[in-house]
This record gives structure tokens, C-alpha cells and sequence, in this order.
């Protein structure tokens, strides 16, 4: 799932991210085009990534896919996307083998923190968190809702394996480590990887930073191993 804000991304900004990733790893990378902010708010992008899920799962046979082996990713959004995705699958036949969570948003209520220590200055900004959160959860929808900033989930056990990946100088970064640090703690297989030098949004930058280009490396090397 790509990222943007849920207002802005498709499969073309992140096409050269899928293809690193479909190399690097071997895995057949479905990447999915969701509705989008403001014209399409809350839950439109939840009910797309749900669907593409049952998609994915109800088509691997024709495509010779081990549902065994499924595996969800995003980035920022996406992640956030990809989080709830697997709250919401928890308990179903098939689930995911591992989440991988990129710099997500998990907490829509959170101000402070690195949310203020990197307001500015960082290329994603406060001010355009606050926009794109107006823009996709609609009046009178709390933005303590489970689906909207995981994080705050009632029940985090019986969750898919977990890989959160968080960059050093990113607003994002706080709620991505307490999102691991709550599954780990709700006994769910989590592991942290901290790009201490990064910015949100790195793994766009593969073409002129040979430091996401590592960061992504280390990713991908979990990815593997699950597979």
C-alpha cells in the first residue's frame, strides 16, 4: 500500500519501490491503487485494502501463490493501511506472514513527541499531517478509532509477525517505535529497525541516497527470511 498522505500517491509513485522489492526478494508484488482524500475519506481506503486482501487471497491459486507466504506491506499511509488491514483479518483462515510497516501512521491523536521535534524541516511537516488528517477522517469520526490509528486498539494479541521500520528524522517516528513496542508487548513477533539518518518518505529516494538504498536492503533481508 502506498503512502501519501491518503490523499495523494498511486501505483506509479511507488512503482520503482515494487520493483526493488518483486527483485530483491523474488515475491510477486501486488500494489494496490485505494480511493483517495478528500473525494473518497475514511473508511473508503480501509474497505479498498480490505478488498484487495480478499483479492489477493481468493486469486493466489490461479496465480500459484502460497496464501502460506502473504505478506503486507506500506509505507506512511500505506502502513497505517497495512496495520489495520491485519487487525481486521486477525482470526480469519488465512493471514498475513508478516506485516511490514514503513514508517506508518498508527497514532492520528498524537501532537507532541517527534511530532513537534520535527514539525518543520524534514520535508513531512506538522501542518501537512494536520491537512491530510482533515482531509481523510470526516466530521465526527473520532480519530481514536482502531481503524484509524491502530495503535489504540483495544486488543493487539493473536497479530501477524510484525517488522516496523522508522526513520530518525520524521515526525512519525514515535508512534511507529510504540506501535512495535505494543506488539511486542501483546506477545506478537516484532522487530524494530531504526534508520537513525533518514527522512520520511526514503524509500522514493533509491535513485540518489545510497543510505535508503541500504535501509531498504535491511528490510528486504526480513522479508526473505519469512518467505
Amino acid at each position: 500500500f502506498h503512502g501519501g498522505g491518503f490523499s495523494l500517491g498511486s501505483r506509479a509513485t511507488h512503482d520503482a519501490y515494487c520493483r526493488r522489492l518483486a527483485l530483491d526478494t523474488g515475491a510477486d508484488v501486488l500494489s494496490v491503487e485505494y480511493r483517495l482524500a478528500p473525494e473518497h475519506p475514511f473508511p473508503a481506503a480501509v474497505d479498498d485494502a480490505l478488498a484487495a486482501w480478499r483479492f489477493a487471497v481468493s486469486g493466489a491459486s490461479r496465480w500459484g501463490v502460497d496464501t502460506d507466504r502473504l505478506i503486507v506491506a506500506g509505507d506512511s499511509a500505506g502502513g497505517n493501511l497495512a496495520a489495520v488491514l491485519s487487525q481486521l483479518v486477525r482470526g480469519e483462515e488465512v493471514t498475513p506472514r508478516l506485516q511490514l510497516l514503513l514508517y506508518p501512521v498508527t497514532d492520528m491523536t498524537r501532537s507532541g513527541g517527534s511530532r513537534q521535534e520535527f514539525a518543520t524541516g524534514y520535508f513531512l511537516t506538522a501542518e501537512r499531517i494536520e491537512w491530510f488528517t482533515e482531509r481523510y477522517i470526516p466530521a465526527g469520526v473520532p480519530r481514536s478509532d482502531p481503524r484509524i490509528s491502530p495503535l489504540l486498539a483495544d486488543d493487539l494479541t493473536g497479530l501477524p509477525p510484525a517488522h516496523v521500520v522508522v526513520a530518525g528524522f520524521d515526525p512519525l517516528r514515535d508512534e511507529g517505535i510504540a506501535y512495535a513496542d505494543a506488539l511486542s508487548g501483546a506477545g506478537v513477533r516484532t522487530s524494530l529497525q531504526r534508520e537513525s539518518g533518514m527522512i520520511h518518505g526514503f524509500v522514493n529516494m533509491l535513485g540518489f541516497s545510497p543510505a535508503a538504498r541500504q535501509a531498504v536492503s535491511g528490510m528486504h533481508d526480513v522479508v526473505r527470511g519469512v518467505l
